[in-house]
């Protein structure tokens, strides 16, 4: 896992699964507080299960409510053009329309959402 800071940002890139349930979602989010002390965090989908993107399993919901709760504001950074369902694509529209939770395609959108909220 490496991790920059930008604006206040702490851009995280892994290669391996670092968010896979609500637990592991807290552990990261609490070991970016403390390593980083940032609260505005940017994570590449590469690192989240697959699950999360399956929106009946209620894996999304649980682990970005662990975001809002603990405070934070959270961009997912990558490729979504795979996904064809219109639940998940409607979520991503209503969530980048929010002010706490992002999807966009890379590092600098993320960053620039981060920052606009």
């Amino acid at each position: 896992m490496e991790t920059k800071i930008i604006n206040d940002i702490a851009i995280v890139k892994s290669n391996e699964i670092i968010i896979k349930d609500v637990q592991s979602a807290i552990d990261f989010i609490m070991t970016i507080r403390y390593q980083t002390n940032c609260n505005k965090i940017a994570l590449n989908k590469e690192a989240i299960s697959e699950d999360f993107f399956i929106l009946s399993t209620g894996l999304a919901g649980e682990v970005l409510q662990k975001f809002v709760n603990y405070q934070n504001k959270f961009a997912i950074y990558g490729n979504y053009s795979k996904y064809t369902s219109k639940p998940l694509k409607d979520f991503i529209y209503e969530s980048n329309n929010g002010k706490d939770i992002f999807f966009v395609e890379n590092e600098d959108e993320a960053i620039k959402m981060l920052s606009n909220s």
